[in-house]
């Protein structure tokens, strides 16, 4: 390949991922290698069933339809343009494709051979990354034309969040491995492996891993008459054997297969070979868990076509928290990734039900309100949410309202199928109350704010947590820019809120004993959300709106900017920070244990342990309390 071809080639990757993660200079390593590929229109590159190929592709040009056999019919999967990675089977993968890769007119791509790109993958996790999700994807959304070139996720997450997916990716592999002695024989192990309905077996020494042995080794070692079946595993095994410690991520898994060239993993107790074995991961292992990737989720509520669907996602996101949770992720980091998920549920569902009514008849936001607004939720609870639309002629008011109407009933109805319970109090955008123009919605904010208590709609103040989910930024920004704007020198509304964050029941009776509910289905049990984390809430939304925090919706996030901008409390804020967090753990657990909002726990299935952490969780209410009756004068709603 000439010097101007290469370069020509090199130029044209570098505006594409993953090689845009590449140096120049990595760039035209790789381009050296690659073939360039003619397909004439209906040319097949590969089809189901087909051995592997040597390289993966890019298409330089035209444009190549991925598709695959359901149901005895081809069915498209996806359409690659120009930049779009596909065929990446091989790079992960031991069995044959399962797609068929066909060009829809005249097209061009490039064959990126796999064995001279691997190092490039293995010193640069964003390109792993990139390749494996593209691969756990089937490749990009076709039909996202903005995106081209790009995965979801990239618009999603920040690039700092993007490393952290990997840590998100729930990792189950086998955790009662075959553990052989380097004396057994070839056979024996083979036998004890078919019993087992196992591919590897450790060979062990002293407890200690030395080696492995796989059905490869039988292969190539045994059945090509190399070594007789009654040699001894030691002759045949692959040593040193690669070990990980067990909360290993899919993405660190994934590098060091590539990085040793083997296809399985032994995980010990520490993480090296001096340590008893506890698991083995193998190639298997990791396609399967890249299936719950967050950024596959969220490809496929964008592919969903229906609220049964889009249930089916939000159930692997409940396995996904509950796997992190169970890692000790940070809780902040859960937040984040099951808030943008959550919020790709509610806008589909938005997109379905636009998809059932027709085209709105005028640009509208759909705004998530309360823990939805705050991408706090966790767990499945209720549903909170309000519709603004743009502001119409008043001929045509009615007919505009009818249909955003007609809109929010059937999202609200998608969304209580996929798991989001009706809000009980009626704060869903289906309720014609939270349903309205902007100008509407401006008097709405106006009489809360400047005539609090005063109206006949009483302020709730979910209503200054909100998110937008699907629609116009500007109107978000609208309301937004309304509530600031009223905050000025408006001690009433500062003391109707102080006063409706005091007015929950202490978590902690005179004698420092939990409160516990005195009647009805939850007697005996304690209210962990409305004695202790709606305190926090409140709290944290007071202080937010009273020093101008705008954009800033989650509590935790909250209290440690709150941190920053008010020095002189910064302790008190970082205390309250820290206990909401453990508080919202604690209701995690109990909603995950129980399939339910965790909203009341049962203090005497706590450890002694447990009691006193969530004892002493509740410790820095106190403090936030006094602040706010010193900061805010409490007086005519007290």
């Amino acid at each position: 390949m000439s010097n101007s071809i290469a370069e020509n080639i090199a130029n044209f990757l570098k505006e594409y991922p993953p090689f845009n993660y590449l140096s120049y200079d990595e760039l035209i390593q790789v381009v050296t290698n690659i073939g360039v590929v003619n397909l004439d229109k209906h040319k097949i590159l590969f089809k189901i069933d087909d051995k592997l190929h040597d390289s993966f592709y890019v298409v330089a040009s035209g444009v190549i339809n991925l598709s695959v056999i359901a149901d005895a019919e081809e069915t498209l999967l996806n359409k690659c343009y120009a930049g779009d990675v596909f065929g990446l089977r091989p790079f992960f993968a031991k069995n044959n494709y399962m797609m068929t890769a066909k060009a829809r007119e005249d097209s061009i791509v490039y064959a990126v051979p796999i064995s001279s790109f691997k190092p490039f993958v293995a010193q640069n996790p964003q390109v792993l990354d990139f390749l494996l999700e593209s691969f756990a994807t089937n490749t990009r959304n076709p039909f996202d034309k903005e995106n081209r070139g790009k995965l979801i996720t990239d618009n999603v997450y920040t690039e700092n969040q993007t490393n952290e997916i990997q840590y998100f990716q729930s990792l189950a592999y086998n955790k009662t491995p075959l553990k052989i002695a380097t004396n057994a024989s070839v056979k024996d192990a083979a036998q004890l492996m078919t019993e087992n309905l196992i591919d590897s077996a450790i060979v062990i020494e002293q407890n200690a891993p030395i080696g492995i042995v796989t059905d490869t080794d039988f292969r190539t070692k045994i059945a090509n008459g190399r070594f007789p079946i009654t040699t001894t595993v030691d002759k045949i095994m692959s040593s040193p054997v690669v070990t990980v410690p067990e909360n290993v991520s899919v993405a660190e898994a994934q590098l060091l297969l590539l990085k040793y060239n083997v296809s399985h993993l032994c995980v010990t107790t520490d993480g090296s070979d001096k340590s008893d074995v506890c698991g083995v991961i193998s190639e298997h292992d990791l396609i399967v868990a890249q299936a719950n990737n967050p950024g596959v989720l969220i490809k496929e509520i964008k592919r969903s076509l229906s609220p049964k669907e889009l249930k089916l996602v939000r159930e692997k996101l409940t396995d996904l928290i509950q796997s992190s949770i169970a890692k000790n992720i940070p809780l902040p980091h859960i937040y984040n990734i099951t808030g943008e998920i959550i919020t790709a549920i509610i806008k589909r569902s938005v997109e379905l039900a636009i998809l059932d009514l027709g085209s709105p008849p005028s640009r509208f936001a759909w705004l998530s309100i309360g823990s939805q607004g705050r991408k706090e939720q966790l767990l499945l609870t209720d549903q909170d949410s309000i519709l603004i639309f743009e502001d119409v002629a008043p001929e045509k008011y009615r007919d505009v309202k009818d249909y955003f109407m007609k809109l929010s009933k059937r999202t609200t109805s998608i969304l209580e199928k996929v798991g989001y319970q009706f809000c009980p109090n009626g704060h869903m955008a289906s309720n014609m109350l939270w349903c309205k123009s902007l100008s509407d919605w401006m008097k709405q904010y106006n009489n809360w704010m400047k005539m609090p208590g005063e109206t006949s709609n009483d302020i709730s103040s979910i209503f200054f947590d909100f998110e937008i989910a699907f629609g116009e930024g500007k109107i978000e920004d609208t309301i937004a820019d309304l509530i600031f704007k009223n905050t000025k020198n408006n001690a009433l509304f500062f003391d109707y809120l102080g006063n409706d964050a005091l007015h929950k029941n202490p978590p902690l009776n005179f004698f420092k004993k939990f409160n516990l509910e005195e009647e009805g289905e939850n007697k005996g049990k304690f209210d962990i959300k409305s004695k202790a984390i709606m305190p926090l809430v409140d709290g944290a939304r007071l202080f937010a709106i009273s020093m101008n925090l705008r954009g800033i919706n989650n509590t935790y996030s909250r209290f440690k900017q709150l941190a920053l901008v008010d020095p002189k409390f910064s302790e008190i804020y970082l205390n309250c920070a820290d206990a909401f967090l453990i508080l919202s753990k604690f209701r995690t657990l109990e909603g995950l244990k129980n399939d339910s909002s965790g909203d009341f726990i049962n203090i005497d299935e706590l450890t002694k342990v447990d009691r006193e952490k969530l004892k002493n969780a509740l410790t820095p209410m106190k403090e936030l309390e006094e602040l706010i009756k010193d900061k805010f004068q409490l007086t005519q709603f007290s």
